[in-house]
């Protein structure tokens, strides 16, 4: 049985600094094969989470994951059976002028929500799992996701650009 990772709470200096670059020879190495296990089987367990950076697991690694669940339309489907998204190294290489306000949540700071602009659409160059580099666009919620994502790897948490930030009510 595989131990659960916690996901570190803001306070923890590993959400605050910059993660770094795998180099791309260590891509398909065990150490990041079990890093991207960790991460899947983390975010599985959460009901509300899409997407996860490895510092939000406690390691300063240049990796964030998408739920596979994120691109379903059925109700009542297995997610065990989507592929998670991979993306190592990613850095935005194209966002929209557009922008939009939403509110957002973070993993890392269980509770908390606030509106958050950004481009409505964003372009990613990464590698994934394989090594292999690609680039994927997003819009909307896949837009904020991304750059949410990358934020977390370069220390940024969503409270340090939200207007309002409140504490969720339970319903």
């Amino acid at each position: 049985m595989t131990l659960m990772k916690k996901i570190i709470q803001d306070g923890d200096p590993v959400l605050r600094g910059n993660a770094k670059e795998v180099p791309t020879e260590d891509i398909k190495s065990p150490e990041i094969k079990k890093l991207l296990k960790d991460m899947s089987e983390t975010l599985a367990t959460q009901k509300d989470g899409v997407a996860i950076a490895a510092p939000q697991i406690g390691v300063s690694l240049r990796v964030f994951i998408v739920s596979g669940k994120l691109f379903s339309t059925e109700e009542d489907v297995d997610y065990s059976i989507l592929p998670d998204l991979v993306f190592i190294n990613p850095k935005i290489i194209k966002t929209s002028k557009d922008t939009s306000s939403e509110e957002e949540g973070c993993l890392s700071v269980v509770g908390k929500y606030g509106t958050v602009g950004r481009p409505t659409k964003t372009t990613v160059r990464a590698y994934n799992e394989n090594g292999e580099v690609f680039e994927r666009g997003g819009a909307g919620l896949l837009s904020k996701i991304f750059q949410h994502e990358i934020d977390h790897l370069n220390g940024i948490l969503f409270i340090d650009k939200a207007e309002e930030v409140h504490d969720h009510e339970k319903q």
